[in-house]
């Protein structure tokens, strides 16, 4: 089961998570270059506070297909479930029912 939980466009200030984190990032590489993918996922990973907290990063460098197109008939075939509150941006998707094979 996979839960998305999405905030509106323009609205990640209101992510507690990124609020706290992203201060903590941007004083680490105050005043570095970023010059490429790499030093910026360096420095995210140097970022430590006095309450303990230390980021892991790492580069994803695998390649991804680009302009995959899903059929309608593969979106309907999909167990979406909207949440209660904006479903349109909340929903959970669950695990198809796999058949049983020990027939």
């Amino acid at each position: 089961m996979l839960n998305v939980h999405h905030y509106p466009p323009g609205t990640s200030k209101w992510n507690r998570i990124e609020h706290r984190l992203f201060c903590h990032i941007t004083q680490t590489w105050r005043g570095r270059p970023l010059t490429d993918r790499m030093a910026v996922v360096e420095l995210i990973a140097a970022t430590t506070t006095k309450a303990g907290l230390k980021i892991e990063s790492a580069l994803d460098t695998r390649p991804y297909e680009k302009g995959i197109k899903v059929s309608d008939a593969q979106i309907k075939a999909l167990d979406i479930q909207g949440d209660p509150f904006h479903p349109e941006w909340n929903y959970t998707i669950r695990p198809r029912a796999v058949a049983n094979r020990s027939g």
